[in-house]
């Protein structure tokens, strides 16, 4: 795409949006400390600056690899860091992802594993990192268990890919409990009455799936998807956070007008499949993602950075 073919469609797609640069706290955690996700979305929102949330599959292809790998994606400007744990049925996920999981299955990963990796992660930065799973991992674990060694290793927050809200009251109970972000998923198909309640049980950001399908690289992304975070953003103040297909610097100066961050997962893990060694992945996710972070810098997604003194959002 040609940068006055950017332009345009960034101009486009802002002109639709209801871009909301001033956050508060979901109400499921009024009167909690703010999570180190939340601190760092009001710092992208005082900045005026659009965050980048980097999703790693832990495991892959070893934990020592993916320790260098998330460590080089903090330095490398990553705002959110998930930390993927492999799953034998990865349903939501494209066939980038999915090698990434049978490679790190194959490597003996497991939730306990990726939590000992979290646990020596958080020794050596602060940047916001949240557990990225399908349900039965957690369950098998036991969701009190899981809630509090999550908590004690470091983690900020936790994304339960496959586990709908209507049956998520003890899960959201024991890890709000312990101080832990909800991340739910929305979708293009979710009603005006489904985003609410996934709006509801959320806290830290709200994630868009951009398209229905699986996960995996998109050379452009969807014409409604203005109309999707317009619908998300009635029922919600928090951050929204897009994924699902974006890869692309242009994806991310187009998204710069409508979401406060981008979600990026395959185009990462497609670039450590490539790589020969833990430290060539860690050079190519680092690299990267220094290239997204740039594009959400500048051009359009340079947020409005003067929110109203009401503590609301703008709109």
């Amino acid at each position: 795409m040609s940068e006055s073919g950017i332009s345009k469609s960034a101009a486009r797609f802002a002109s639709q949006s209801d871009a909301r640069p001033c956050y508060v706290t979901n109400s499921a955690r009024k009167g909690a400390p703010a999570t180190r996700i939340a601190r760092r979305f009001r710092e992208l929102s005082a900045a005026g600056e659009m965050g980048i949330v980097a999703y790693i599959t832990a495991g892959d292809p070893s934990l020592d690899a993916s320790e260098k790998i998330v460590l080089a994606a903090a330095e490398a400007g990553a705002d959110v860091i998930e930390l993927g744990v492999p799953f034998s049925d990865p349903v939501a996920d494209g066939p980038v992802i999915q090698r990434a999981s049978e490679r790190a299955l194959r490597g003996g990963a497991t939730l306990a594993g990726v939590l000992d990796l979290l646990r020596r992660l958080r020794a050596h930065t602060q940047v916001p990192l949240m557990l990225f799973s399908y349900f039965n991992p957690m369950l098998q674990m036991g969701l009190e268990k899981f809630a509090e060694d999550a908590a004690s290793a470091g983690a900020d927050g936790v994304l339960a890919t496959d586990l709908i809200v209507e049956e998520a009251s003890g899960y959201h109970a024991a890890l709000h409990a312990r101080g832990l972000d909800t991340i739910f998923l929305g979708a293009p198909t979710s009603t005006d009455e489904r985003l609410k309640q996934i709006a509801e049980f959320s806290s830290g950001f709200l994630y868009l799936i951009s398209r229905t399908g699986v996960t995996g690289e998109r050379d452009a992304l969807p014409e409604d998807l203005p109309a999707l975070v317009r619908r998300a953003r009635k029922f919600t103040a928090l951050p929204i956070a897009v994924g699902f297909g974006i890869s692309l610097p242009t994806h991310v100066t187009v998204l710069g007008g409508i979401a406060d961050a981008a979600v990026v997962g395959s185009a990462l893990m497609a670039e450590a499949e490539k790589s020969d060694s833990a430290d060539a992945a860690a050079a190519a996710v680092a690299e990267r993602i220094r290239v997204l972070k740039n594009a959400a810098r500048r051009g359009v997604s340079k947020r409005s950075t003067s929110p109203d003194s009401s503590g609301e959002p703008n709109g």
